[in-house]
């Protein structure tokens, strides 16, 4: 009895062993990532069924309908987050035994693949239409593009991409004075840049819709943030919480003062509601300093605690262990 018993414990020892050891070398994923990334796309699903199911001319900014504003505002965290995360997961996939000329290698190319497929599937789906006269560059897109930039980024020291992300994101709004007509004949570039247009190219009509040089910044903000997610659990909500908080309390000071980071000051309204309303009304197109604080800081901090949750819904080894038996 004694020696079957001691073989048992053997053998949930050499069990346990083995579950870690699989863990260990297997598992590559973070779970909140995977978590806020999936949120994103639940929320998202909102904003594409208002576009199908509800074409009429209403404003969805406006504050004077609270309902309708939330439906619309709350999808505003999808593109950043995704962008971000975008740019953290090739961080976590350059530490899988990949060099940097690899990693530039795998962004270049799904960057291309992402672009040409914003300009096909992604385009029927949206005007179910072969009509080749048509196209639009949204989110899909921008994800692309940034992607090839961030190819190129890969190769400078991470303080220098986190330096560069910051000046994209902060400073952007600086050249709001800069309009593209001030460029002739380049003016499409500017548009592709920094201010969304519709455009007319012999016949072919393109609606560029996500400016690239805040989103190019999005992305290599969260490469440069990658490294704080291989760090312990303890450490990382510590990092990711502060990070977030600083970022919503930047966004409160700055909004409040009406000074810079968004080309829409807020007004008081006739009542609390709307006046709330217009301080959180942000320009997505281009996604401004402070609607990117206002998205990604909170963002951060459900990154944080979606770990935390995560980490707390799961019982020891050792239970589960004692349950499987």
């Amino acid at each position: 009895m004694s020696i079957n018993l001691e073989a048992t414990r053997q053998v949930l020892s050499a069990d346990g062993y083995l579950r870690s050891a699989v863990a260990a070398t297997a598992r590559t994923r973070i779970d909140s990532i995977d978590l806020v990334r999936g949120l994103v796309m639940v929320v998202m699903a909102l904003d594409h069924v208002r576009d199908f199911f509800a074409p009429g001319g209403f404003n969805p900014r406006d504050v004077s309908e609270p309902a309708l504003f939330m439906t619309r505002w709350i999808t505003h965290f999808c593109a950043p987050v995704f962008v971000f995360l975008a740019g953290t997961s090739a961080f976590l996939y350059s530490t899988r035994g990949r060099t940097t000329r690899e990693l530039s290698r795998f962004l270049l190319t799904r960057g291309i693949w992402l672009v040409l497929i914003e300009l096909t599937l992604v385009r029927l789906a949206w005007t179910f239409s072969f009509d080749l006269s048509y196209f639009f560059s949204q989110v899909i897109f921008a994800i692309g593009a940034s992607m090839i930039a961030l190819s190129m980024l890969v190769f400078l020291p991470r303080g220098a991409i986190a330096a560069i992300a910051l000046v994209l994101i902060a400073g952007h709004n600086l050249l709001d004075p800069i309009k593209a007509e001030m460029f002739g004949a380049a003016a499409p570039v500017w548009n592709f840049l920094h201010e969304p247009a519709f455009l007319q190219f012999d016949g072919v009509k393109w609606f560029a819709v996500y400016p690239l040089i805040p989103w190019v910044g999005v992305m290599a903000a969260g490469y440069a943030l990658g490294p704080v997610f291989t760090l312990d659990r303890a450490t990382r909500m510590r990092w990711l919480a502060g990070l977030g908080a600083a970022a919503v309390i930047a966004f409160v000071l700055l909004r409040a003062s009406n000074l810079y980071g968004d080309p829409l000051p807020w007004r008081a309204q006739a009542d609390v509601g709307a006046t709330i309303l217009s301080f959180i009304n942000c320009e997505k197109y281009p996604p401004s300093l402070l609607y990117l604080a206002m998205t990604l800081g909170p963002a951060l901090v459900l990154l944080a605690y979606a770990d935390r949750a995560r980490t707390a819904g799961r019982s020891p080894p050792s239970l589960r262990r004692t349950a499987c038996l």
